[in-house]
């Protein structure tokens, strides 16, 4: 019997181990593991540069209080700020607690609590980023949520003009939805949003926990837009799977976040840093990034040109290494099935597949991948046609 709470839908398999793309379970099965802690491990399980500076800080100090300086978080900052908009960086452990901070951030700012976000977004499953969060199923049974946040779909920019009050603060967004269904931001509605916070005095916060630290081929997502947000929120890719997360704001807010407005005992940590400031001195270089350009470029094709002639596909999307293949029938089947023939992807929604393979993918992985996938549609359809 499990003293766990029942918070996931457990597989019924267990990882074991992990190398690179590849991890294995209990039983010894290998699998081609294309979800990559839900695109946290982005240079791959059991990096040996990420290892050996985590067991070199383990040696030195594990943990200090914030009142004392951490060179570490310096740093990590340095190479933050470096490649980005943003100037000031606060360090906590998770995605949803810079988005918490981001909503704090914005409001003490402003001195206005009116927060726009977009219908299917994911900010977290706090209070605060789970009234940020535009999904239904995300809020149920939870009660009333924070009154201050308006919902609006993505690439409609009449709606979002239309909801901007003299109260608003903020708008929030993702320029790829992850958990929404990887759905992608268009160029128009970016040049609108932008537009819009200028003309309006209103704070961007972009919400990079997927899609940053190089999964869609450069640093940030949003520097495909052009975008110049307010304030960035990271997570995920940025500790390679040692919990780190961080909130990057510009210098216009640096005084709203003074001594004693927010904090967190573990954010920053020595170990944190340490594993962080590896994995950006690895991803945050232009021949790396521009790498996972153009794997992602090449293997979103070839899906394309492989999967599309099925007629459970009906759309194959995303950016860089973050791409979704969205079918016309739920996905757990299929998922199921993928993870039998030993390749692990998850769903976005009922209806997409999620892929979110290492940035540091060989080209023969993503062609292993794609001839599973292939596999697995094709006995699909075939077991569809035989039963009609």
């Amino acid at each position: 019997m499990s003293h766990l709470f029942p918070t996931y839908g457990k597989w019924d398999i267990e990882i074991k181990s992990g190398s690179g793309a590849f991890v294995v379970d209990s039983n010894g099965k290998s699998y081609l593991d294309f979800i990559a802690g839900i695109a946290v491990c982005n240079l791959g399980h059991c990096h040996p540069k990420v290892i050996n500076a985590v067991k070199e800080q383990l040696d030195t100090l594990w943990h200090i209080s914030n009142l004392s300086p951490i060179q570490g978080q310096e740093d990590v900052a340095k190479k933050l700020t470096e490649n980005h908009t943003g100037d000031y960086v606060f360090f906590c452990n998770s995605g949803t607690e810079a988005n918490e901070a981001a909503i704090k951030l914005a409001r003490k700012a402003t001195g206005k609590h009116h927060i726009i976000s977009l219908v299917n977004s994911f900010h977290g499953r706090t209070l605060g980023s789970m009234a940020a969060t535009g999904q239904e199923k995300i809020h149920a049974g939870f009660g009333p949520m924070l009154s201050t946040f308006d919902y609006v779909p993505l690439n409609d920019i009449h709606a979002l003009q239309a909801a901007v009050n003299e109260e608003t603060a903020a708008i929030v967004v993702e320029v790829i939805q992850g958990e929404g269904g990887v759905h992608v931001m268009a160029q128009s509605f970016a040049d609108g949003l932008q537009a819009l916070c200028e003309e309006k005095g209103i704070l961007l916060i972009i919400d990079e926990i997927q899609t940053g630290i190089g999964r869609t081929g450069k640093a940030y997502a949003y520097e495909h837009y052009g975008l110049s947000p307010d304030i960035v929120t990271l997570a995920k890719g940025l500790g390679n799977g040692f919990p780190v997360g961080a909130m990057i704001g510009k210098a216009h807010l640096k005084e709203s976040f003074s001594a004693g407005s927010h904090g967190s005992t573990f954010g920053g940590n020595p170990l944190a840093m340490a594993a962080a400031k590896v994995v950006l001195t690895e991803i945050f270089n232009e021949e790396f990034l521009d790498e996972v350009a153009k794997k992602g470029k090449t293997f979103k094709a070839k899906l394309r040109d492989t999967l599309l002639d099925y007629s459970m596909v009906q759309e194959i999307r995303g950016i860089g290494l973050m791409i979704g293949i969205e079918c016309n029938t739920d996905v757990t089947a299929i998922v199921k099935a993928l993870r039998d023939k030993g390749l692990l992807v998850m769903n976005a929604g009922s209806k997409v597949i999620r892929l979110l393979p290492p940035l540091t993918v060989t080209n023969e992985e993503l062609e292993q991948a794609l001839q599973l996938l292939s596999e697995v549609f094709q006995e699909l359809e075939t077991k569809q046609t035989l039963t009609k």
